[in-house]
Formats: structure tokens, sequence, C-alpha cells
């Protein structure tokens, strides 16, 4: 995937979850607005509650899509047999999109009104989701393969190495002299070097990569043990999001409510 597809992907992620929360709010505004007690006379009320057509379709189809996104991603990331099922990093992204429109949809199923043991899944839910945007953090601090494997600390050295020396060899760059140094000083110091202008763009990329590998390098046993960390607040809590969401399922079915079915 070139870096343009990766960045338009990302673009239509956040357009499609913008878009579906405007969509939604704007649809139910006059409803979710009202206390719960007046919603009764709303119009719209046996559309839009919980149960309702409106309401139980949003739920069914926003749990779908989180279970999806979060299986899927699992499936990917532990499973020999989806190895090679593209990039992890790309999964990633994946799993948080498809978790947040699914998250977006239940909440609106929810009508905003929720209590109980439902309450407890759904801040589980809330936990999860801000936990992975935080593990989607994390996850890129640490040095990897294009394939999304951990890099050692030796094996980022030796790239960061060998970015190091083709700047020099190519372009007569020691990078440790321009660490630090604005972009247009390193392109005054290619010009006095007779490099063509179309290299700039090459060489500017180039040296970001090991600025940016260098600062990973210098942070990555802090990141390790935050990743690690990290597992103890997302794992449960989705554990606990699951089991809920498993009784809540058998309740809705126990009661009859079956939606289209």
């Amino acid at each position: 995937m070139t870096q343009f597809v990766h960045k338009f992907s990302i673009s239509i992620y956040f357009i499609i979850i913008i878009v579906t929360i405007v969509v939604l709010a704007y649809f139910g505004f006059s409803f979710y607005n009202l206390p719960e007690e007046e919603r009764f006379f709303h119009p719209l009320y046996e559309s839009l509650k919980p149960s309702g057509f409106f309401g139980h379709g949003l739920g069914i189809i926003g749990t779908s899509i989180l279970l999806f996104g979060l299986f899927s991603y699992m499936a990917r990331k532990r499973m020999k047999i989806f190895s090679r099922w593209g990039v992890l990093k790309y999964w990633l992204e994946f799993h948080i999109f498809m978790c947040t429109l699914g998250a977006v949809l239940i909440l609106f199923h929810t009508s905003f009104k929720f209590g109980g043991i439902i309450s407890i899944g759904f801040w589980s839910l809330a936990i999860v989701w801000v936990s992975g945007v935080i593990g989607r953090f994390l996850y890129i601090q640490i040095p990897r393969t294009i394939e999304g494997r951990e890099l050692s600390l030796h094996e980022a050295e030796e790239i960061k190495n060998q970015i190091a020396d083709e700047l020099l060899e190519k372009y007569q760059i020691n990078f440790h002299e321009i660490m630090t140094s604005k972009f247009s000083e390193i392109k005054a110091k290619l010009i006095s070097e007779n490099v063509h202008k179309h290299d700039f763009r090459k060489v500017k990329k180039q040296i970001r990569k090991e600025r940016i590998l260098a600062e990973r390098i210098k942070r990555l046993d802090q990141m390790l043990r935050l990743f690690k960390y990290w597992h103890v607040a997302h794992l449960p809590f989705a554990l606990v999001m699951l089991l809920i969401m498993v009784i809540h399922v058998i309740v809705v079915l126990t009661l009859g409510y079956q939606w289209v079915f």
C-alpha cells in the first residue's frame, strides 16, 4: 500500500464515522434530547427506542461490526494461516475503525440511556475504546518491520545505521552533524554538493525516517514496558464487555425481541 493510499483509507475511515454520527444525531436529535419519561410521546419513540425497529437494528449492526473488527484482527494477529493477509499495522487501523463505528451505533442503540448491567458493559466498551487509541499510539512508537513484527534493539540500530550510511555515501550528509538542523540548512548543503533537486524530497524523507527511528530507539525500553502494562487495562475490560454483550443478547432473545428475524 502506497503512502497516498494509506492516508486516503484513513481519511475514508474518519469520514464514515463522522458522517454516521452526524446523520444519526440529525435524524434523532429531538428524541435523544428529551428526558426519558417524555420520550414515550415522541412520534419516533416506537422506532428509535432500544427495542424499536431502528434502535434495535442499530444494536445488532453495531455489535456485528464491532465483533467483526475485533475477531478479524485477532485472527490476523494470532493465527498462522492469516499471517500473510496484509500488513498488521493496517489491520490494527481497520480494527480501530470497525470497533469505533460499532461503538457509535451501539451508543445510539441505547438512545443514551443505560443502567444496571448494561451500564457496566457500556463503560467497559468506552474504556476498551480509549485504551485502544492509547494502544495504537504505543504500538507505533515501537520499531517494527513492514509486516508488523517488533524489531529488537540490535535490528533497529542496524536499520538506523543503514539509513545513515546511505545518506553519507549518496549525498555526503553526516546524520550526526545535521541531527537538529532545519531542512533549509540541509537543502543549502545539498545545493553546495551539486545534488539534483529531484533528490531533495528523497533526502528529506530519509532524514525524517532516521530521526524518528533514533527517537524510538531512545524510548524503546519505556515503550515496551508501557505496552505490556497496556494489556492489563485493555484485555480484561474487553472480556467484560464481551461477556455482558453475550448476556444482553441472551436476555433479549429470551424475552422474544428478534428484530426482523
